[in-house]
Formats: C-alpha cells, structure tokens, sequence
C-alpha cells in the first residue's frame, strides 16, 4: 500500500471530512478550471469534463508519483444544471424549482498518478417533497444554501426536505465513498479496512 499523501485537488471541506471518514488522510490543494458548461454538452459529460480539469491541475502542483484525488458535483432538473445560487433571488427560485419534484445529483470522481487517470460518474435521484414558501424563505435566511450546488445541503438542514433517494448518499453530499474507495485501491492507497490488515 501507498505510504504517500493522497492529494485531494478540491477546496471542499466537505470532501476532505468523507474521506476521513473512511480513514484516507489528504492534503488539500487549491485548484482553479474554468467550470463553464459549453454549448451542447449534457450534464454528464460536464461533470466528467471539470473533474479531469481538476485532476490533472491537481498533478501539475505535485511531485512525480503522487496520487491526486478530484470531484465535481451537479445538480441537474430535467437537463438543466443548478449551480452554486448567485443571490437570494435565485436561491429561493431553485427551492421552489425542486419543490415537489424528483432531480439528479451527478458526482464525478478521479484519482490520477504518473499520466494514468481512472474516473466514474455516480448518479443519484433524490425527491423533493413539497415546500412551503415560508420554508424555502427560513432555509434561506439560514445561509446554509448559499454555497451550495442547487442550493440545498442533504447533509445539514436540508435533510428535511428530502422524501427519499435512490443512489449513493455520500454522492449527494460531493464524494461518492464506495466508488472512491475502489478507485483509490487501484492506486494503492487504502482506506480504514486495509489499514486495519496491515
């Protein structure tokens, strides 16, 4: 097993806590692509496009041999991608979007070393039940949705307005674990059950 840092080419706290949460230490890097949809491209082959773009600005910061680590996540209504909201004007217009309604959530992962990059694409449905407007004006005032993809956070206070999801959680929340951890074993580096044989 890999006895090098795990380099992970994403400024998400959120990422780094999922993978310390299956035992797999990181070292941050801070990584800067260009996160623009081009015209025609599905949600899917942007997803797996940023992620790329990610890993491989992730190896230009890190010495030969190492291993980096790269995610991107899109909420996606019909085939729309739902960002990070600009303001509380388009916050509260993609609650109210999500409102009552089944979206996707599409997370790409990448683990790169030595020009060699394998990637998976996880999609998750999740359902919506309704929301009140006085709801969706609360969640916002809360300030919990203003960095987040589609506006909401499965993970923290938006948890409540989730009926029901089909696919990985840990997707949603911006990792998905059981995927990552496959891909990382290819590379060497092990998580808590490897670590615990040694």
């Amino acid at each position: 097993m890999s006895t090098e840092p795990l380099y992970l080419a994403s400024a998400s706290v959120r990422r780094r806590e999922l993978l310390a949460q299956i035992g797999v230490p990181c070292q941050r890097l801070v990584c800067s692509v260009d996160e623009q949809q081009l015209a025609g491209e599905s949600a899917e082959v942007y997803v797996l496009r940023v992620t790329a773009d990610k890993v491989q600005a992730g190896l230009a910061q890190v010495a030969d041999g190492a291993v980096v680590l790269a995610a991107d996540t899109a909420v996606v209504l019909g085939e729309q991608i739902l960002g990070k909201p600009v303001d509380r004007q388009q916050g509260l217009e993609m609650l109210r979007a999500l409102s009552g309604r089944e979206h996707r959530v599409l997370t790409a992962v990448a683990v790169a070393q030595h020009g060699r990059c394998l990637s998976q694409l996880v999609e998750t449905r999740v359902w919506f039940r309704g929301l009140s407007e006085a709801e969706i004006e609360a969640y916002w005032a809360s300030g919990e949705p203003r960095d987040k993809a589609g506006g909401y956070g499965i993970q923290g206070l938006g948890a409540v307005f989730v009926e029901r999801i089909d696919g990985s959680y840990s997707a949603v929340v911006g990792l998905p674990l059981m995927e990552t951890a496959q891909l990382l074993a290819q590379f060497g580096v092990a998580c808590w059950q490897q670590r615990g044989l040694r």
